[in-house]
């Protein structure tokens, strides 16, 4: 009940949400738009306007995490909103010009981004003070075996208001004594064994305690099981990943068409990068570089050059460390943190070596340092490596190897052009979001990665 009574508040304030984002739209449309369309519109016309802005708006708004108040922090949510709002206006000018068959005045639809905006703050700023005024923070216990450290990722990301971290518990001690976690309401179970956690999982549902499980690798391979029956028993099959061929060919052909819509789209800025950067040294425009994908198959990948053209004249591989690498150009660092340095990769996926959605493509020889104390490192290379994908997308540049790995198995246990897309939209709230290309933080990923029993050679992550 308790959990039934929060999820029917919070979907009430998201309706409002969507409402008052709504409000600025209908009103420009009944306005201006209406009247400037080839046939105008009756009642039931302009209904249904209205309901495909909210459609787009709401399913843009849950992709991007714009109504998670409990979760996001306020800066985070408004961002999101905006995001969803700003690329729902465009979506809905588009149909608005095919209506009309010819361009409308744009000055409209810009106000209403203004508003939506503002609007969006104020719903943010309000929905966080009331949800936490109505539902204190739970009490939550953390279980770890060898991944220490949750509760200062609750403090960093800003979610004490939702987790009172009452107790920090060794799985053995919480084995040996299960009633330590009594009377909490919530429990994060962190790098424990499948196992040990599984004694902990059953005593919380028994004891209706909510439980956060971060996975370890086994449990991303068996996420992606298929459910079967054999002998009069429930079976889970476990494959290597072999997704269906139409969903290969699906994805190849959306691979080709948004590439090449994409390059025509983006040639201007490209032509005038490539005259900034030969302007600013004399150097080569693009920078290419080897690259594993699928297989461990070894392939050119082209970007736009963002360092020096000595950055690596002693031949070793090496990590960015984001804002603080001197080797990184002025263009550089405007085009890394646009990253329009990208682009050139469009070229790849049209030349087939690489796809718009998959896992990382990572350098050989930093690879290869992973997989000497991570053997499954390796697991990733069973797709083609993507420009953009789940781990880009959730993850950051100095993520812990051990951390991109599942987040890779994570996109490789469940293919789907459904997920494809999601994530395609999903990249466009991270273009300016500085966290996801910030750099290697050489002490912090050492310590990191030290949980593991991973650790890197020192100059992968030297400056």
């Amino acid at each position: 009940m308790r959990n039934f009574k929060n999820e029917l508040l919070q979907k009430m304030a998201v309706f409002l949400n969507v409402i008052m984002v709504a409000v600025p739209f209908v009103a420009s449309w009944y306005m201006y738009y209406d009247s400037v369309i080839v046939n105008p519109f009756y009642r039931k016309g302009n209904w249904v306007v209205i309901g495909i802005f909210l459609v787009l708006y709401a399913s843009l708004g849950k992709l991007y995490d714009g109504f998670m108040v409990s979760l996001v922090r306020i800066s985070e949510m408004v961002y999101s909103q905006c995001v969803a709002a700003f690329m729902t206006d465009g979506l809905m000018y588009m149909i608005i010009v095919l209506l009309a068959r010819g361009l409308v005045n744009p000055l409209p639809i810009l106000a209403v981004c203004i508003c939506q905006m503002l609007l969006s703050a104020l719903w943010s700023r309000t929905a966080h003070k009331w949800y936490f005024r109505m539902f204190p923070a739970k009490e939550t216990a953390i279980v770890y075996d060898v991944r220490m450290g949750l509760e200062d990722l609750v403090s960093e990301y800003g979610l004490e208001k939702k987790f009172d971290i009452k107790k920090i518990i060794h799985i053995n001690d919480c084995l040996e004594n299960p009633q330590l976690l009594k009377d909490v309401e919530t429990v994060f179970l962190s790098g424990v064994h499948s196992s040990e956690r599984n004694v902990v999982l059953k005593y919380c549902v028994f004891h209706d305690i909510d439980v956060y499980v971060i996975p370890r690798i086994g449990d991303l391979l068996m996420s992606g099981a298929k459910k079967m029956h054999l002998f009069h028993l429930p079976i889970l099959s476990v494959q290597r990943y072999s997704p269906s061929f139409v969903y290969l060919t699906f994805k190849r052909l959306m691979d080709i068409a948004i590439s090449l819509v994409a390059l025509v789209i983006a040639s201007p800025v490209m032509l005038v990068t490539a005259l900034a950067i030969k302007l600013t040294d004399g150097g080569p425009v693009f920078y290419t570089q080897d690259r594993l994908t699928k297989d461990g198959k070894i392939f050119k990948i082209h970007k736009f050059r963002s360092m020096r053209v000595d950055a690596e004249k002693d031949g070793v591989a090496r990590l960015s460390t984001g804002d603080n690498d001197d080797r990184i150009t002025p263009v550089g660092r405007f085009i890394r943190k646009v990253r329009i340095d990208e682009l050139p990769q469009l070229l790849d996926i049209l030349a087939g070596n690489l796809t718009l959605v998959g896992p990382r493509p990572e350098r050989p020889e930093i690879s290869a340092q992973y997989e000497e104390v991570m053997p499954e490192f390796a697991l990733r290379l069973q797709a083609k490596a993507g420009l953009t994908g789940y781990r880009q997308v959730y993850g950051k540049y100095n993520t812990t190897p051990y951390d991109k790995l599942q987040m890779d198995l994570m996109y490789i246990a469940n293919p789907s052009i459904v997920l494809d897309l999601q994530i395609i939209l999903a990249t466009i709230k991270i273009l300016f979001m500085p966290e996801s290309t910030e750099g290697i933080d050489k002490d912090k990923i050492n310590a990191l990665i030290e949980e593991k029993g991973v650790k890197i050679h020192k100059e992968t992550v030297e400056s």
